[in-house]
């Protein structure tokens, strides 16, 4: 049978699948959260000491045991991230494997470009079945823009929606709808009469499983984007109580003036929020709870051992640090996203990579460890390598980039223990995550960080004259660099342009 399915193909004119003739390909399932911080997660904290790991004061954490059984399981990366902290290019650059800025997709809102082949167009290509379910944000301004008709190779996009973090969701003869409407039927955030159902995680968890389940004959590629722990947080019965008995703290951070930070990584004034927190801390169980549910129908219907698990997010939250709330900015807790990955045969269990990687890695390295070529045009590294042994092979660099805005924004250079950026509009920045893991002192013109600043500043220039990276063209960008890479005397800070950007933030962001 697989045989004439092939000469079939061939016949009309495509390529036969890679699956007919070999033995079964693995299946992928991505599992994609919004706005998450990576401390929710136990197995990131039980990398940190405990000051690091229970920020907001003493044993005050949200469990999550399934997640953490990827890890246990599968790898960690434990320095993971986003290529820019916000929703649109950050997706962009994770089903891509190019920068934001060569996506079309460079802020929120832009739509994809029409020539970006995604790792699911890749798959679909080789007979994978592919699907999607909850929001993208790749296409534009719609809102909701239900099913978007550029598929990007997720062929059952039926529950994929552009934009939006939706409360609540309902099938209809129509077609699926957001189901808190106000009196004009607008769909709306209200979360009121939400259940096991129609709770928006719950609701995309079930399309997942009825997914997978359907498609257990053959091999598949689906990824589910959960628009929490993204505000507004609000969250269903018992989760909108389930932490309420918690006293959060405001973090050290924000209580902390810090040495010449740079606008965007400045203290700002203002105390934890016990509801917003409790609130958050119920989202993050309740997708725990669903990611259960899913490594629940992989096992009951036999697909565990063949499917490879990814879970991630597009950017952080401050939750508090640093007195700031939301992402946008280069801070750990913003850029910075929980990546894991069960691949089992090929990755071994309890793996941690401590190398840095960003979003921009993940299609090369997936696509590798399937055994499956590109299609070409990535700008991400193939890690592979890393997850399958744990360790670097020869001639790693350890070093990822992240980025952000236009006018005021940032580009920065990361490495497993220093971090350096730039702005067109505020003074560089230099930390030692390894002595500062609070990014509290800038070290940027600190006699004994001379040399880390000149190395990291010699690998953002290559990345800015290699990537296309719009922020090298303003003059005090290059003027910083040239400095820091290269120069000897006293640093003379240059002029800078008006901050337009949206670095350093607190309020929501605009799609909201």
């Amino acid at each position: 049978m697989k045989n004439l399915l092939a000469m079939g193909l061939v016949l009309l004119g495509g390529a036969p699948p890679a699956w007919l003739g070999a033995a079964a390909p693995m299946n992928v399932l991505v599992i994609h959260t919004d706005e998450h911080n990576f401390r929710t997660l136990g197995c990131y904290r039980a990398l940190l000491p405990p000051e690091q790991a229970f920020v907001w004061g003493p044993g005050v954490a949200v469990e999550t045991p399934n997640l953490d059984w990827l890890a246990q399981n599968g790898a960690l990366s434990e320095r993971f991230y986003a290529a820019s902290p916000v929703c649109t290019p950050s997706r962009a650059s994770f089903v891509s494997g190019r920068y934001p800025q060569n996506t079309g997709a460079l802020q929120n809102d832009l739509p994809l470009r029409d020539d970006v082949v995604t790792f699911a167009e890749v798959l679909r290509r080789r007979g994978y079945a592919t699907g999607y379910a909850g929001k993208w944000h790749l296409d534009g301004p719609a809102k909701p823009g239900w099913a978007p008709a550029r598929k990007f190779g997720f062929e059952d996009n039926r529950y994929m929606f552009n934009r939006g973090h939706w409360k609540m969701l309902d099938d209809t003869p129509q077609g699926p709808r957001v189901k808190a409407t106000n009196a004009k039927g607008q769909p709306t955030y209200g979360v009121e009469g939400a259940d096991a159902k129609s709770f928006t995680t719950d609701f995309l968890a079930d399309k997942t499983i009825d997914f997978l389940k359907t498609r257990r004959d053959q091999p598949f590629c689906y990824m589910v984007c959960f628009p929490d722990p993204h505000g507004p947080n609000t969250v269903r019965a018992p989760y909108d109580t389930m932490f309420d008995h918690l006293k959060f703290q405001t973090p050290r951070t924000a209580r902390e003036k810090g040495e010449a930070l740079p606008a965007w990584g400045a203290t700002q004034a203002g105390d934890i929020n016990q509801k917003q927190m409790s609130h958050y801390f119920g989202m993050v169980k309740c997708i725990d709870d669903n990611v259960g549910r899913i490594l629940a129908a992989l096992r009951e219907t036999g697909l565990i051992e063949r499917t490879i698990v990814v879970f991630s997010a597009d950017h952080g939250d401050m939750c508090g640090e640093h007195g700031r709330h939301n992402k946008g900015i280069p801070l750990e807790a913003s850029a910075k996203v929980p990546f894991l990955i069960y691949a089992p045969g090929l990755v071994k269990p309890g793996t941690v990579i401590r190398p840095v990687l960003t979003t921009v890695d993940f299609k090369p390295t997936l696509l590798s460890l399937l055994g499956v070529p590109s299609a070409g045009g990535d700008e991400g590294r193939d890690a592979s390598v890393l997850f399958r042994t744990g360790q670097a092979p020869a001639g790693w660099r350890d070093v990822g980039f992240s980025r952000i805005g236009e006018g005021g924004g940032w580009v920065g250079a990361f490495t497993s223990r220093y971090k350096l950026v730039v702005s067109p509009a505020t003074e560089p920045g230099f930390f030692d995550l390894e002595k500062d893991p609070d990014e509290l002192k800038n070290l940027f013109l600190a006699p004994a960080c001379r040399e880390p600043v000149r190395e990291l500043a010699r690998e953002l220039v290559k990345y800015c004259q290699t990537a296309k990276e719009p922020h090298y063209a303003a003059p005090s960008v290059r003027a910083d660099l040239a400095w820091a890479a290269e120069g000897q005397g006293r640093y003379e800070p240059p002029k800078r342009a008006t901050a337009k950007g949206k670095a350093g933030r607190k309020t929501q962001d605009p799609e909201e």
